[in-house]
């Protein structure tokens, strides 16, 4: 059975760090189970490993069905029955790009309902990873999928998507959104203290 992991907020000291290179594959599988079952569970489409806490070079997306407009109510809340493709990428290069940039809508469940529209992105990459078992794979992503891609694999390097922005846009993301990322704050120092009584 799955395991819900609690999500890192903006504020945790995890989001800022680059992430380690995965080289021990034994728990790999049931760690990536479990975050994507958390990842549903926040109504995501992707989620890197420091935002559970862990500091590896990996993370989970998930590519979804459009929802029906005619679904039964409760239907449409049921992610899973939408599921059209399941990423895990351990260890992911970028190593092309192409198309320019385009800038686009951006969330992250680590700054739950905060939305920002200009975040720019590679249109189209290329990403060398190995899946959970260690097996080398290469997948080529465009549009919407890369974006994503882009947004997990900044999760390993440290970087929120804000960061991306350019600095008179950052500045403003900033000053609209303080009182919400003064509250992610608070709400990270306090989980990272109740951790610490656990242990």
């Amino acid at each position: 059975m799955a395991q819900i992991l609690p999500i890192r907020l903006y504020g945790d000291p995890v989001l800022k760090k680059k992430a380690l290179l995965v080289q021990d594959f034994g728990g790999i599988p049931e760690l990536a189970e479990n975050m994507l079952e958390s990842m549903f569970e926040a109504r995501g489409v992707g989620l890197a490993a420091p935002q559970v806490g862990l500091s590896k070079r990996l993370f989970v997306a998930a590519e979804y069905h459009e929802a029906e407009e005619d679904e039964p109510e409760g239907q449409e809340a049921d992610l899973k029955s939408r599921i059209k493709e399941l990423y895990v990428m351990v260890n992911p290069v970028i190593t092309y790009r192409a198309g320019g940039q385009e800038v686009g809508l951006e969330g992250c469940l680590s700054l739950p309902g905060v939305y920002w529209d200009d975040v720019p992105r590679d249109l189209q990459i290329k990403v060398e990873y190995q899946n959970e078992k260690g097996e080398k794979k290469t997948l080529e992503a465009e549009g919407y999928l890369a974006r994503v891609f882009q947004h997990e694999i900044d999760h390993l390097e440290g970087i929120l998507y804000f960061q991306r922005l350019p600095l008179p846009l950052r500045q403003e993301f900033m000053e609209e959104n303080r009182e919400d990322l003064a509250e992610f704050q608070r709400r990270a120092k306090s989980f990272l203290k109740e951790l610490s009584v656990k242990r």
